[in-house]
């Protein structure tokens, strides 16, 4: 059973420097925005965190990323309109950035989750996201062999979720969630409201709460 913490700031408890941090959300949507806020005033740094985009505006994944504690990003959309602190950073040299197509990096996250050890793609294949990558003739296409993304955390944003940690989303908050929960050691989710068990519809169930860790309504 997935523990009930009291605020955000206990749910990131014990999360230490360097680690790797996959982190849900489509640009704004679904981004646990609380537990962002909670990573920044517990000081750990030298991240490497996993996202779709590399943050927008200033707050939640741009603010990490503005007060300098994320060495790496692994996204694949880092740069928009709004996305100037990741620009700033990466133009100066003061953050890594790994650019992995949108498909590859929700498959590579969810090869961690089941099990896979490795999958070959026709993604990537012929463009510079393959340099140094093996790659073979599959059906006479080119595919490029892909590793599974492991995370030591996972902070994700869901709906609702019972006491046993299951947890519904709502419409495309949804997003990286779900793949996130099944790739990390330790699976944090920030919640709109814990209910009891029995309360949600077993059908609605998207993430089950064998795979939570840790949960806070917020």
């Amino acid at each position: 059973m997935a523990t009930v913490v009291a605020d955000a700031d206990e749910a990131v408890s014990g999360i230490e420097d360097g680690s790797t941090v996959l982190i849900g959300g489509f640009g704004p949507a679904g981004q646990p925005v609380e537990l962002i806020d909670a990573l920044i005033r517990s000081g750990v740094t030298d991240l490497t965190v996993i996202n779709n985009n590399a943050g927008n505006g200033r707050v939640g994944l741009a603010a990490l990323l503005a007060n300098r504690q994320v060495r790496k990003i692994i996204c694949s959309f880092p740069r928009q309109a709004d996305s100037y602190i990741f620009d700033e950073l990466y133009r100066a040299g003061k953050v890594e950035l790994e650019v992995v197509p949108q498909g590859n990096l929700a498959e590579r996250m969810r090869a961690a989750g089941a099990g896979i050890g490795a999958f070959f793609t026709p993604t990537g294949a012929g463009t510079p996201l393959a340099d140094g990558k093996e790659t073979r003739e599959i059906n006479g296409r080119t595919h490029v062999l892909e590793y599974p993304i492991h995370g030591d955390v996972a902070l994700i944003k869901a709906h609702k979720a019972d006491r046993l940690g299951n947890l519904v989303y709502r419409k495309t908050a949804r997003n990286f969630g779900p793949v996130m929960a099944t790739a990390a050691a330790t699976v944090i989710a920030q919640v709109n409201e814990v209910v009891a068990i029995g309360d949600l519809d077993p059908e609605n169930v998207v993430t089950q709460g064998i795979y939570l860790d840790r949960m806070v309504a917020v």
